[in-house]
């Protein structure tokens, strides 16, 4: 009889194969690969080979920013309401103070 080791690494790629096929686990992998690139891209620009490295990094974060565009809308969205109160703000304090009109 043949005892049967069990290699992790392959089972994992296995399942990940298969989730990735059925369509549950597509998103996050596109991220991963996204930020791969990205990272690969800077790897390369530290390294030296410049070129390729922003090559890469300008289409990782293209990539990137395609799959967190939906947080980026709402972000900016806050951020702008932020800077408006900020905005009110500073000009009421000004114009107490004697400052502006």
């Amino acid at each position: 009889m043949r005892s049967m080791k069990l290699n992790i690494p392959a089972i994992v790629l296995l399942v990940l194969g298969a989730l990735i096929l059925f369509g549950k686990l597509g998103g996050f992998v596109e991220f991963l690969f996204a930020a791969a690139i990205f990272a690969l891209g800077y790897y390369g620009i530290k390294t030296g080979k410049t070129f390729l490295g922003w090559l890469l990094l300008i289409v990782g974060g293209c990539m990137l920013l395609a799959k967190l565009s939906w947080l980026i809308g709402p972000l900016l969205g806050i951020a702008l309401i932020a800077a408006g109160i900020v905005w009110i703000a500073g000009k009421r304090s000004n114009s107490r103070s004697g400052f502006g009109g």
